[in-house]
């Protein structure tokens, strides 16, 4: 089997979940050509899993100051050029299958090719009911057709009685938390507005991560780093909470590692909307509409951890594609489900 990966490179998150799928993957010994979009090539940071893949510039929105800019956004539609080039240019006959990551170019290929087209990640979950947030309808409209697929493999942190998967999550390693250090990693926020706030509580460590950094900096209690796989991941490790914006794949890790969790959604992002109503819904976190000093202060003060332990999704999804009878069935999703645990007892 031989399968096209698209991947949607605006977010981290969709990067984090395709390094985990990239080995499930290599393990059940598929061939895969991964494809990025949505962010500059040089954007892209700790690749090696991906091998030689290709990249095209993709369509993404702007955002200022923590806020989608639709004026600024409008400003990318000379961006759909290349998207269209892009198009004709793609040549799926030597794959079996495509697999997206809401990623437009392969999802669009496939379809306008009748390629059989699966879409993988949280962003399909929300063709089901589960928590949302009212309005949205230009979100709604951009999430069913941004980057449409065939069949539908959504991924929530709960099931809310629909056919979503788990998320994909790796097993968080065992470590001692300071109880008096943060993760922060709010990379649509103003880095000097992130700090101001941050400056507010010097009795905290924060480990603040920022695209704009090149190289660490160490600004007292505030500790500004560059983008790094394996340093966020310590830093997640050895932290008690995680401050962030509502996007789907850290505050996963975040539940998963057992971390205290406040997010601050991307104002006028329907989807971090519902995120942060979902985390909120289920008791898992707290949520705050901007940098809010008392917020911040109440959740250091006074919130608790979740824990919950997931299971390996990235290996079911492996052995369900390499199966090739692509069926999203009730027994299977059930299955999965089954070997999760709620209880906040942790990894064994």
């Amino acid at each position: 089997m031989r399968i096209l990966y698209g991947v949607q490179g605006t977010g981290n998150g969709h990067l984090t979940r395709a390094r985990i799928m990239a080995k499930a993957l290599a393990a059940a010994g598929i061939q895969v050509q991964y494809l990025f979009s949505g962010r500059p090539k040089e954007g892209f940071f700790d690749m090696e899993a991906f091998g030689d893949f290709w990249w095209y510039p993709g369509l993404t929105f702007a955002t200022e100051n923590g806020r989608v800019s639709y004026l600024k956004t409008l400003g990318k539609i000379p961006d759909a050029l290349p998207f269209l080039r892009a198009l004709r240019e793609l040549d799926l006959t030597s794959f079996d299958l495509v697999l997206t990551d809401f990623e437009p170019i392969t999802a669009w290929a496939a379809i306008l090719n009748h390629k059989p087209l699966v879409g993988l990640g949280h962003q399909y979950a929300f063709r089901y009911r589960i928590p949302k947030c009212r309005g949205g309808w230009i979100a709604r409209a951009l999430l069913r057709w941004y980057a449409p697929a065939t069949l539908h493999l959504g991924l929530h942190w709960h099931p809310f009685g629909q056919p979503v998967l788990p998320p994909l999550v790796e097993k968080p390693p065992l470590a001692d938390p300071d109880p008096n250090r943060i993760l922060v990693y709010l990379p649509f926020e103003s880095l000097a507005a992130v700090c101001e706030l941050l400056d507010r509580f010097p009795e905290y460590q924060f480990e603040v991560y920022s695209g704009e950094i090149k190289i660490p900096q160490n600004l007292r209690h505030i500790q500004l780093n560059p983008l790094s796989c394996q340093s966020f991941q310590e830093s997640l490790a050895s932290c008690s909470g995680v401050l962030c914006n509502a996007g789907f794949e850290l505050i996963s890790e975040a539940l998963a590692a057992g971390k205290k969790i406040l997010v601050k959604p991307l104002a006028g992002q329907w989807e971090q909307c519902c995120n942060a109503k979902a985390l909120v819904q289920l008791g898992w976190g707290r949520a705050m509409a901007g940098l809010d000093v008392d917020r911040v202060a109440d959740w250091l003060a006074h919130s608790k951890a979740v824990q919950v332990a997931y299971p390996e999704v990235a290996t079911e999804i492996a052995a369900w594609l390499k199966g090739g009878e692509l069926q999203v069935t009730p027994a299977w999703i059930q299955a999965i489900w089954s070997k999760a645990d709620f209880s906040g007892k942790g990894y064994s």
